[in-house]
C-alpha cells in the first residue's frame, strides 16, 4: 500500500523515471545498444520470463556484467543521497540542509580516505573496498554532523539556516584540512583518492552494489518509517511532544539513519554534491510540503536523477569521462543559489 499523502500519479511518475533511467543508462555508451533490446534483456532477468531480445552474447555480457551494475549502483547512491537530504531538511527544519553542506560528506570522506591511505599497496586502493569502508565513513559522518550541530548552537544562538550552513562550512574546512594532511602523508594514494573525491560510479561487477545494498535497505526502512514524525516535527518540539511524539528520539534516529546512508553512498561513489538539495527541494515545490510524499518520491527521483547524470558524465565528452561530481555541481550550484536567495528572510 502506498503511504498516505502520496498521490498515485507522482508515485507512478517516479517509477517511470527510474525505468527510463535504467534503460537509458544501459543502452547508451561507447557501444550503443537498442533500448528495446535492452528492455527485453532486463525482463529476461525475471525468473520465468524468456524474450528474444535480438542481442548477441557480447552485447548481453556488456549489459549484465558492465553497465547494469554501474546503473544499479547509481540508482542506489542517488536514492540514498536524496533521501538523506530530505531527512536532514526535515530534522533541522532547514531547506538548505544537505549531506555536503552540513559537513557529513566531508566526515565520511575523511573516514574513507583514512582506509584508502592505510591499506595502500599494489594496485588500485579504491578497487574492491572492504566492508570496513562504509563503517569508517559512518563514524566520520556522525562526528561531522554532531560537530555542525554543536557549533551551530554555540553561545546559545538559534540554529537558523544561515547559522547551520556556516557551521557546516567550518566543519567541512577542518575535516578537509585533516584529509589533506593524511593524503600528504601517504602520497602513493593521491591518484586514487583524488579520482574518488571527484565522484565516480566506475565499478567492476557487482561488488560495490552488494557492499552498499544492506546500508541502503536499513537507511530506507528507518527514514521512510519516520515520514509521519517528520511532518509533526515541522510544527515545533513542544507541539510535537503534546501530540505524543518524542522529538529528540525521532531526531537522533533520523540523523543516524541519514548519516548511515550518506556514508555508504560516499564510500562507493566519492563526493557527489547537491543531489540532496536539488531533488527534495524540487519535489517540495511540485508535490507539496508533506514528508509522506517527499521521502518516498526522493528515493525514486533521486535514483533516476543520479543515473541520468552519470549517463551525461560518461557520454557528453566521449570517449573521455567527466567526473560525476563535476556534472552535479554544474546543475547544483545555480540551484543552490536560487534556494538560498528564496530562503533569506528580512533581518
Amino acid at each position: 500500500m502506498r503511504p498516505a499523502g502520496l498521490r498515485a500519479g507522482w508515485f507512478a511518475g517516479g517509477v517511470v523515471a527510474v525505468l527510463v533511467a535504467l534503460v537509458a543508462g544501459i543502452a547508451f555508451g561507447p557501444v550503443n545498444l537498442p533500448p528495446a533490446g535492452v528492455a527485453a534483456e532486463l525482463l529476461n532477468l525475471v525468473p520465468g520470463v524468456q524474450i528474444d531480445s535480438g542481442l548477441n552474447a557480447r552485447e548481453v555480457a556488456i549489459i549484465t556484467e558492465l553497465r547494469l551494475p554501474r546503473v544499479v549502483l547509481g540508482l542506489l547512491v542517488g536514492a540514498m543521497l536524496a533521501l538523506a537530504g530530505a531527512a536532514y531538511q526535515g530534522v533541522f527544519r532547514n531547506p538548505l540542509a544537505d549531506p555536503h553542506l552540513l559537513g557529513v560528506a566531508a566526515g565520511a570522506g575523511l573516514g574513507v580516505t583514512a582506509v584508502i591511505a592505510f591499506r595502500s599497496g599494489t594496485g588500485d586502493a579504491t578497487a574492491n573496498l572492504p566492508m570496513s569502508v562504509p563503517l569508517a565513513a559512518f563514524v566520520g559522518a556522525i562526528v561531522a554532523v554532531a560537530l555542525t550541530w554543536l557549533l551551530g548552537g554555540a553561545g546559545g544562538r538559534a540554529r537558523g539556516p544561515a547559522t547551520l550552513i556556516l557551521a557546516g562550512v567550518a566543519v567541512s574546512a577542518f575535516l578537509a584540512a585533516a584529509q589533506t594532511y593524511l593524503m600528504q602523508q601517504h602520497v602513493d594514494t593521491l591518484r586514487e583518492v583524488y579520482s574518488w573525491l571527484l565522484g565516480r560510479l566506475a565499478t567492476a561487477g557487482w561488488h560495490d552494489v552488494l557492499l552498499v545494498l544492506p546500508y541502503a535497505a536499513v537507511t530506507g526502512a528507518i527514514v521512510l518509517s519516520q515520514r509521519r514524525e517528520l511532518d509533526v516535527l515541522t510544527v515545533g518540539d513542544e507541539e510535537a511532544a503534546s501530540l505524543g511524539l518524542h522529538p529528540q528520539r525521532s531526531r537522533y534516529l533520523l540523523i543516524v539513519a541519514a548519516s548511515l546512508g550518506t556514508a555508504a553512498a560516499v564510500s562507493v561513489s566519492g563526493l557527489i554534491g547537491f543531489v540532496g538539495i536539488i531533488v527534495p527541494h524540487t519535489l517540495r515545490l511540485l508535490a507539496g510540503p508533506s514528508y509522506r510524499s517527499i521521502l518516498p518520491l526522493s528515493v525514486l527521483f533521486g535514483a533516476a536523477f543520479l543515473a541520468l547524470t552519470d549517463l551525461v558524465a560518461r557520454t557528453v565528452a566521449s570517449p573521455n569521462e567527466i567526473p560525476i561530481g563535476v556534472v552535479t555541481a554544474f546543475f547544483g550550484a545555480p540551484f543552490f543559489a536560487i534556494v538560498l536567495r528564496k530562503s533569506r528572510t528580512p533581518s
